[in-house]
């Protein structure tokens, strides 16, 4: 009976919060209740049976129409269910509903979406960002329209909004979790992330989905994964989640662009760890300047490609008339009204980053650049890359297990300030997230409380928890380990300032009184 009562009580939430417009579509209530009824009626079941899970709009499913929050694809249904998808009904999970997104998963702000914004409304007629693209899927396990949301994570975009919205937002390492299914944006970068409020939660359903799929191609073979399991680097090391870690600290991150007071979190973040007995570590991660650079050339690059084939005629609708002049190229008219600006904006800059004029400059030199990001965290961290063929090394006493660092420079924005930002501006915002999508490593946003005197008095009398995103980022495949420090930190930061109990919202609108 405890499943149907919470599947009650976040149907409720989905009806109290509809215009923060997390979701752009929902599953049918009384389905979802005769299938959580269902599932409590099965004698030991798995954490996940009758768990309403919201899938992000660019993830297949067969029941919802899959949309990627685009107008060219806004009467798409698509005809099977993503590879996750699928394994999250066969645990007994059930599908809450479609998440809003910045379209195609381009943004940082979920201000790019055919069904506008999802808003994190804060106080009366001030509404902040939920940042991007997994805005919906985090806005909705903040609110408590769920229990868990999957987003995609490509540059950011599900660490950067569980930052925003205060949840925990987890990328895997690339590979580990299926893609099959999910619309692409950049295939060498895309990876299938987890919203949640607790860690816990996130391991769970990172359990069920964590299985090799053939029909991904970038899935990670059976052996390949025994060979990251057993890793003779890590056997170097007796069980590292009980044992004190070194953490990283990287003074490339701290630039002078970072909010004071997400410095202040992050300099509390590293003594509530410190005070367990883990050791901290500067340590130098010099391609980090470039990393961004670099995301803006091979992202858009892939993306122009991967979008080639939403021409009205393969997939998406059509615009009505004539499409194609003797002065425009054919489907022009059909892609022009179909994409938004800022789709349309990473197409051009893809497609000038691939021309024979510029992919020796521009494109070559990104990968260039990528590869120097990846060996400068190979070269911090103390276990070996196990996708790498040179023999393991010895712990070395300058080496790390790994990093603690700001998920993002600042606290979620307005959307007023946000509609009067440059793009260039706007893709800053994942200046601390692209470096490990470039390296596909597993990194995961822990909310951690302000400290007390930056703290809005108005707010925190209201009993509203206001946090700054911690990113924890550790070696390829160490995910185990990365999800182990996350959740010793947010018991600790609970232990100092509680956020209620389970699936209760982490903040409160003004509306929550009425």
């Amino acid at each position: 009976m405890s499943h149907i009562k919470t599947s009650l009580k976040l149907l409720g939430n989905q009806a109290k919060y509809a215009h923060l417009n997390a979701f752009t579509s929902l599953a049918n209530g009384e389905t979802v209740l005769e299938t959580t009824a269902a599932a409590a009626s099965i004698p030991n079941p798995n954490p996940l049976s009758g768990r309403l899970i919201a899938v992000k709009d660019n993830i297949c499913t067969k029941d919802l129409r899959t949309t990627a929050a685009s107008r060219i694809l806004k009467g798409f249904t698509s005809p099977y269910d993503a590879t996750v998808v699928r394994q999250l009904k066969d645990a007994g999970a059930i599908v809450a509903g479609k998440t809003n997104m910045d379209e195609f998963g381009m943004g940082s702000h979920n201000t790019h979406s055919y069904f506008g914004a999802a808003e994190l409304s804060r106080r009366e007629g001030e509404h902040l960002s939920s940042g991007g693209s997994s805005g919906g899927s985090a806005l909705a396990v903040a609110s408590g329209q769920c229990w868990a949301a999957l987003g995609t994570d490509t540059g950011g975009s599900v660490r950067l909004p569980a930052a925003y919205t205060g949840v925990i937002g987890f990328k895997p390492s690339y590979g580990l979790l299926s893609r099959w299914g999910v619309i692409a944006y950049a295939n060498s970068l895309d990876t299938v992330g987890i919203l949640g409020s607790s860690v816990n939660d996130i391991q769970h359903i990172f359990e069920k989905l964590n299985v090799h799929d053939p029909q991904d191609p970038t899935s990670l073979l059976r052996r390949t994964r025994t060979r990251i399991d057993s890793n003779p680097s890590k056997s170097l090391q007796s069980d590292r989640s009980t044992e004190r870690l070194r953490i990283g600290i990287p003074l490339d991150y701290n630039i002078s662009t970072l909010d004071p007071m997400v410095r202040r979190t992050w300099t509390r973040a590293l003594r509530m760890l410190e005070s367990r007995g883990h050791t901290l570590h500067q340590v130098s991660l010099p391609a980090t300047r470039h990393a961004l650079s670099a995301y803006y050339i091979l992202a858009p690059a892939e993306a122009s490609s991967n979008l080639a084939k939403y021409d009205g005629v393969r997939y998406g609708s059509r615009a009505e008339g004539i499409d194609g002049t003797p002065e425009s190229v054919l489907f022009a008219k059909t892609r022009g009204q179909g994409f938004g600006a800022e789709v349309r904006r990473r197409i051009l800059l893809g497609a000038f980053s691939l021309s024979a004029q510029a992919i020796d400059n521009y494109f070559i030199q990104a990968q260039k650049v990528r590869r120097l990001v990846q060996q400068d965290f190979d070269d911090i961290f103390s276990t070996q890359n196990p996708l790498q063929d040179s023999p393991p090394e010895l712990k070395s006493e300058e080496k790390v297990d790994v990093l603690l660092c700001p998920t993002a420079p600042t606290l979620p924005p307005t959307l007023a300030s946000v509609k009067d930002q440059d793009p260039l501006n706007a893709y800053m915002n994942d200046v601390f997230t692209v470096p490990a999508s470039l390296a596909g490593l597993p990194a995961i946003s822990v909310p951690v409380g302000l400290e007390l005197d930056d703290r809005d008095p108005e707010l925190f009398n209201e009993n509203i928890k206001q946090t700054a995103g911690m990113q924890i980022i550790g070696q390829y495949g160490d995910d185990p380990l990365v999800l182990s420090v996350a959740a010793e930190l947010q018991q600790l930061d609970q232990g100092l300032d509680p956020s209620g109990g389970e699936n209760e919202p982490v903040w409160r609108t003004p509306r929550d009184k009425e």
